[in-house]
């Protein structure tokens, strides 16, 4: 069963979204940094979601921690990020969770018979 990505415009792109990867022409180095760096924190949560082993957990951890974290003086930070690109950090961090919830619930139940 293929589940939703997390850049489908349906299910995590709101409006605000959309607009600020629509203005990534006019935006300045800093702010594409930016993007590009909460782009690869979404691309890792939604890599290791389903992590397996250690390495994978910690590395999955890791980035639901950065989401997690409301401390906005470091430039780089989840809150700081979203400020600066005009998005919603409570959105978007309550789409992430929905969506490992679905993703989490619409994987298949392990049959301890096929081990």
């Amino acid at each position: 069963m293929e589940t939703s990505g997390l850049f489908e415009p349906d299910v995590l792109m709101g409006d605000e979204w959309g607009a600020t990867f629509r203005r990534r022409g006019a935006m300045s180095s800093e702010k594409r940094l930016m993007l590009a760096v909460l782009k690869n924190a979404l691309q890792s949560y939604q890599k290791y979601a389903l992590a397996q082993s250690a390495h994978e957990s910690q590395l999955f951890e890791e980035v639901a921690e950065w989401f997690d974290c409301e401390y906005s003086e470091w430039f780089f930070s989840f809150r700081s990020i979203c400020e600066n690109l005009e998005i919603n950090p409570v959105y978007l961090r309550r789409r992430l969770v929905e969506w490992r919830q679905e993703l989490l619930g619409s994987r298949p139940e392990r049959c301890e018979s096929a081990r």
